[in-house]
């Protein structure tokens, strides 16, 4: 047993290697910096990722969200049925559009949205439905798809933190008009920071290459208005090099997910859908009972963890009504989970004496119940 001055097993630890270093340096002495031809290539590389679609790269997974629901002209009046269970950035760029966001329950299997409760949330204001991939998990695409049809609702998917998952063989970001990626240090693959938006459509990913961009294809010929959302040289140049391992990655991933299930006794551990290919972002477990105290039990035995999300978004400040409550959201799965989740580490950089000590210290906890 590991004692309390062990070395603590980060939950999450971002790879910045000499490959990644010398993609930005020899980008920044090419003096090509912003919007070049290491983003046209990182492009085109992370298209074969979302079965070849267009890709649009931009400045942040947030910006991705932001600037397609501005494409698809969704704004005030409208609503998009989004969880609740997720990082705020989800409701935010509904928000920052001028619509509304509507919260729909998970399913308690893979934390994604339930799509009886999505069907459920559909109003005559509904424009669109953002499932969320969390934690790495794909959402229930197979049984989303046929409610936004019904309704004739657009579906950006939100796969922020699902980079090659995939549900009966279609990849995330393959599913919806749109599929929105983060590149943030401690995702699955990064580029220091950026984004990526997937399409099958042309137009729509002519549009999007128009907002990121002050609006503009060639120089001072502005045809809409536009943001500077744009993803620099340096960063693509550092994406390149991370996407080139992301296959390496995420199979570590899926064994270090795959010996924890095994060995894990002590709490429950994440269950993985029909046809789903998880690529654990975060490995979450349920922990019932005192999750702090479990969380101190932990890293005294010198193994990091973290709560993905404490507070779900309908109880966060921006989103409670005007007498500072919650709406009438029925939302039960959305809030056991934010009571029970907490995520242990499962990045590629673990060893396996790393691992052991992870599934024996997890296993204390049912002792120490």
């Amino acid at each position: 047993m590991t004692g309390p001055n062990a070395d603590l097993i980060p939950p999450a630890r971002p790879v910045i290697g000499d490959a990644e270093i010398d993609a930005a340096v020899r980008v920044l002495r090419s003096g090509r910096v912003v919007q070049g031809p290491e983003v046209a290539a990182f492009e085109e590389e992370f298209s074969e990722l979302v079965a070849g679609r267009h890709c649009v790269a931009v400045n942040s997974g947030t910006s991705a969200l932001h600037l397609t629901l501005m494409a698809l002209g969704i704004g005030p009046g409208d609503e998009v049925v989004v969880p609740s269970f997720s990082f705020a950035a989800s409701a935010n760029a509904v928000r920052l559009v001028g619509a509304e966001p509507v919260f729909a329950d998970i399913e308690p299997g893979s934390f994604c949205l339930d799509p009886e409760a999505v069907a459920a949330a559909v109003t005559p204001r509904t424009a669109a439905i953002m499932p969320v991939h969390l934690y790495g998990h794909p959402a229930a695409m197979d049984r989303l798809m046929p409610v936004a049809e019904r309704h004739g609702l657009a579906v950006v998917e939100d796969a922020c933190q699902a980079h090659g998952a995939a549900l009966a063989g279609t990849p995330v970001g393959a599913f919806g008009v749109a599929g929105c990626f983060s590149f943030y240090p401690t995702k699955n693959m990064h580029a220091l920071e950026g984004g990526m938006i997937s399409t099958s459509d042309p137009a729509l990913a002519r549009t999007l290459r128009l907002l990121r961009n002050q609006g503009m294809e060639q120089r001072y010929a502005n045809e809409i208005v536009g943001a500077n959302m744009r993803l620099t040289d340096v960063a693509a140049a550092i994406g390149r090099v991370q996407l080139r391992r992301l296959p390496e990655w995420t199979e570590q991933r899926r064994a270090n997910a795959k010996f924890l299930d095994a060995q894990i006794t002590g709490a429950i551990t994440p269950p993985v859908a029909d046809a789903a290919r998880h690529v654990y972002h975060q490995y979450t477990i349920r922990v019932t009972g005192d999750r702090d105290a479990a969380q101190r039990r932990l890293r005294e035995q010198g193994v990091g963890s973290a709560v993905y999300y404490p507070t779900p978004i309908h109880r966060l400040r921006p989103y409670l009504g005007e007498d500072g409550q919650p709406g009438p959201w029925d939302l039960p799965e959305t809030e056991r989970a934010a009571r029970e989740v907490l995520s242990l580490p499962v990045h590629p950089l673990l060893t396996q004496p790393e691992l052991e000590r992870i599934a024996e210290a997890v296993n204390a906890l049912a002792v120490a119940r």
